[in-house]
């Protein structure tokens, strides 16, 4: 049982601006994790210790860097579901999890499918963000391969992928859209970023 709520997601206003935070949230990790190095390598001749600050702050800097640059480029992804798929209404479970464990979801989209989706690329609390119905939650895309999830209202979009990753039967109803937005491969991998 689901309540379909517009064409494309992208349609409703409060999406649009969940997204630009979003955007901009990615954009502050890559400066706040990249600007520092960078000053400090800007300073390693005008100032005394600039280079050993330098070398610091590129060694805590370097095993989350990259991970928040692709973070940042696969945003474009979570715009294309959006922009293609629209909003659904469904009921939900945020699964507990101890700490350091992926941040969980659990749909069910049918009485014998329930898809279990990772928020990616890093834990979100959905069930606490401004959100009056814990229980229910907006999904756009697809059950086989992932998509966005936002509590209800849209206003806090996150990419999420399916919890154990399956290679799905290319070809058939689906299929081509979410190959197009970057869901799934050619090979029917579903993509894990």
């Amino acid at each position: 049982m689901s309540i379909t709520l517009n064409k494309a997601a992208w349609d409703h206003p409060p999406t649009v601006v969940g997204y630009k935070r979003l955007a901009l949230r990615r954009l502050g990790w890559v400066v706040c994790l990249g600007g520092p190095p960078l000053a400090a390598l800007a300073c390693i001749g005008l100032i005394r210790h600039a280079g050993l600050a330098f070398a610091l702050l590129t060694m805590l800097a370097a095993p989350l860097f990259p991970w928040v640059v692709v973070a940042y480029f696969r945003r474009r992804r979570v715009a294309a579901v959006l922009q293609s798929y629209p909003w659904r209404e469904w009921p939900c479970q945020h699964q507990r999890r101890p700490p350091g464990s992926p941040a969980t979801v659990a749909i069910p989209f049918r009485e014998d499918f329930t898809a279990m989706f990772r928020i990616i690329p890093f834990p979100v609390p959905l069930a606490i963000l401004e959100d009056a119905h814990p229980d229910r939650i907006w999904f756009a895309g697809d059950p086989r391969f992932g998509g966005v999830v936002s509590p209800v209202g849209g206003h806090y979009p996150v990419r999420v992928v399916p919890h154990t990753p399956r290679r799905e039967e290319c070809g058939g109803e689906g299929f081509d859209l979410a190959r197009r937005v970057g869901l799934v491969r050619g090979s029917g991998k579903g993509t894990r970023t």
